[in-house]
């Protein structure tokens, strides 16, 4: 009998925690943890002020989602370290989910602005490998993108 496997979706800004409760979540349920960062550094530098960064990061992404749908469908659990910033995205991977017979789930980390500007800071202070400086205006414009999950979201 094949076993259903779940696909646990991070759900935050950056510096709200997503990667260290992944690495968590990893070890708790023998899942494949993929973060896109850690793929997208090795490959391409740290090129978060290139043009050619996001259509990057959307190839990574694309890249590691085709292993993690493979994966699943094997039986194993597969964390997507993404963020996933809107609402849409959010439905389309519980939807891919669906269809590859996984089960899904939300992990959402709700950090106030003031702490995702400590935590920053304290990051940017000491960068961990695999990770990339992010300006603090920068994070600032992406407070007012984040889309945060609804109730009906979250069940």
């Amino acid at each position: 009998m094949r076993t259903i496997a779940t696909l646990h979706l991070m759900i935050g800004l950056p510096c709200s925690g997503k990667t260290t409760l992944a690495r968590e979540l990893e070890k708790k349920y023998s899942a494949l943890r993929l973060t896109p960062d850690e793929w997208h550094i090795p490959l391409y530098g740290h090129d978060l002020d290139e043009k050619e960064h996001e259509a990057r990061h959307d190839l990574v992404e694309c890249m590691l989602w085709d292993l993690a749908a493979r994966v699943l469908v094997l039986g194993v659990d597969v964390i997507l370290d993404f963020g996933c910033w809107a609402r849409n995205e959010r439905d389309d991977f519980r939807s891919r989910a669906a269809e590859l017979g996984a089960d899904f789930k939300i992990h959402f980390l709700d950090v106030s602005e003031e702490e995702l500007l400590e935590r920053l800071a304290a990051r940017n202070a000491q960068l961990p490998k695999n990770t990339f400086r992010i300006p603090e205006e920068k994070l600032k414009e992406w407070i007012l993108l984040f889309e945060a999950p609804s109730q009906d979201e979250l069940k």
